[in-house]
């Protein structure tokens, strides 16, 4: 005779909290509210005389410059925007690893705020103020975008790596350090290679962002794709501005492929 197995009830599903229940209410009221009270112009929006407009505007762009000494004029501004947004990914990874260290707590907790509170205003300056900041001082040009994308991302690195670090397990360099190891050499050999592939994901990833942000910062005279694509539509020089943007498509869309199989290698 086989034993009679005992079916289990199945547990009861999770219960929502009250403070949950109001925060989703709360942010679904701030959803209408904002609908409510933005002048919001969706029939002007897909009449046809919008979309004739746009059709004729768009129409303008076509065909996009070819001319040899336009590409090579545009050739060299894609790789002034390339520079500046991997020097300053570069500088920022280097200044935000360096803050990560008292931003993580490892030196008290009175660093650790002072420290997070410096990387909370570095990265809540957009990209755009900090470069317009920093015209003035360094003059019209890619340093002073360069230096801009590294004050930015500084403070963005920063606080990544910071949690990254925070998030490590701490035994192993216990164990080192209770086996006589220096707190830098165990830090080094025990807690940085547990965090180093999620920081390195975290610089990719910031890197695809600041090609984005490089193209735009020339707008205000930081130099690159940016800055040409503000002089040609200033000028209505529809077709050149097509030839800008189609190069800022392509860069993206190599340095994106790029990162993704960096990523993945990383993985591994």
């Amino acid at each position: 005779m086989k034993p009679v197995q005992s079916r289990m009830a199945p547990p009861p599903p999770p219960g929502i909290r009250i403070s949950t229940l109001l925060l989703l209410l709360g942010l679904l009221a701030l959803v209408v509210a904002s609908f409510a009270t933005l002048p919001l112009q969706w029939k002007a929006f897909f009449t046809l005389d919008a979309l004739r407009t746009t059709r004729d505007f768009l129409a303008g762009f076509a065909p996009p410059e070819s001319a040899p000494n336009f590409l090579r004029k545009t050739a060299t501004a894609t790789a002034e925007t390339m520079a500046m947004s991997a020097l300053g990914t570069a500088i920022a990874a280097a200044a935000g690893l360096l803050l990560a260290l008292p931003a993580s707590g490892r030196f008290g907790a009175g660093a650790r705020a002072v420290t997070r509170m410096l990387l909370n205003g570095s990265r809540s300056v957009p990209e755009l103020v900090w470069a317009s900041i920093l015209l003035v001082a360094a003059g019209l040009g890619p340093f002073a975008g360069t230096l801009a994308l590294a004050v930015h991302t500084a403070g963005v690195l920063g606080r990544l790596f910071a949690d990254a670090l925070e998030n490590t397990s701490p035994l192993p360099e216990s164990s080192l350090r209770l086996n006589g190891a220096q707190a830098m050499p165990a830090f080094l050999y025990a807690t940085l290679p547990q965090a180093l592939p999620q920081m390195l994901s975290y610089t990719l990833y910031r890197w695809e962002n600041n090609i984005r942000a490089a193209a735009i910062l020339g707008v205000v005279g930081a130099g690159g794709l940016g800055q040409m694509l503000k002089y040609h539509l200033s000028l209505f020089q529809m077709h050149q501005a097509a030839t800008v943007i189609i190069a800022m498509l392509l860069l993206v869309a190599f340095v994106d492929a790029g990162s993704f199989m960096l990523r993945r290698l990383l993985m591994r």
